[in-house]
């Protein structure tokens, strides 16, 4: 699979009702808005498709799993449509994975930074490596996880994802991620990770549908409102992305 494309790759492999999906970025992995619409789009399409039983979700390479959204298209914001359209990027991923009808396994190989947490959240069982590290610099520009948010605190609680959000500057390792409850489990090497992904994705591909479907329906009780919530925090984050503290942190990185 290639990662030379602009903005970025997208593909699904299904093989005994399992989907795989892996999408790639030239920078780390990241999310221009186009490859997040896909992505979201992707989760609806397998989630109606009666061959799928499990979705995988996992990024190229054995480096970085996520950078988060596109920081090019960050800086370029320049008024609040386009603020509003670049942070429902992640919002529209993590409704469309909250109700696909189908269990998705994170396989994250690598390091997540901010809507790369989020992506990592809104899985449903996750399985990493030791370098599986994640971090949320959101802060440090003026602006703040809002739309990550729910996904993030539902897995960690909210005492966690206040110290991981005021961290900002800080990596919290694989172990920690694992400790709070975003990690089922972490492996030593990308070889053994991807051996249980396939073990595990098996077994649950191996159940009865029908139990998996409610289970699914089970694990997301009481997140019906998040089309609403998250299109607030999208307003949040699209208007702060305009302040003059943020377009000032954000010189630096213009081209």
């Amino acid at each position: 699979m290639s990662k030379t494309k602009e903005n970025g790759s997208l593909y699904t492999d299904i093989q005994n009702k399992i989907a795989t999906i892996a999408f790639g970025h030239p920078s780390s992995n990241c999310f221009p808005s186009e490859l997040l619409d896909r992505l979201s789009k992707e989760f609806i399409s397998l989630g109606n498709n009666p061959e799928v039983l499990i979705i995988v979700l996992k990024s190229e390479g054995e480096k970085a799993f996520c950078a988060g959204a596109s920081f090019d298209e960050l800086v370029a914001i320049s008024n609040l449509e386009e603020g509003a359209l670049f942070f429902s990027g992640f919002a529209n991923v993590i409704n469309a994975m909250r109700t696909c009808g189908k269990l998705i396994i994170g396989r994250v190989q690598g390091k997540a930074v901010g809507g790369g947490v989020g992506l990592v959240a809104a899985c449903d069982y996750v399985l990493a490596s030791e370098h599986a590290a994640i971090k949320l610099s959101e802060l440090t520009i003026g602006i703040g996880p809002f739309v990550i948010e729910p996904a993030v605190s539902r897995k960690i609680g909210v005492a966690e994802m206040a110290a991981l959000t005021m961290d900002a500057t800080d990596w919290k390792s694989a172990y920690w991620a694992k400790e709070k409850g975003l990690y089922a489990k972490v492996f030593d090497s990308i070889h053994d990770l991807d051996n249980e992904v396939s073990i595990f994705t098996a077994k649950l591909a191996s159940y009865n549908p029908a139990a998996l479907a409610e289970m699914k329906k089970v694990f997301w009780r009481g997140t019906e409102e998040w089309n609403a919530l998250l299109s607030e925090r999208t307003a949040i984050s699209g208007k702060l992305v305009l302040s003059e503290f943020t377009k000032t942190a954000l010189l630096k990185f213009k081209k």
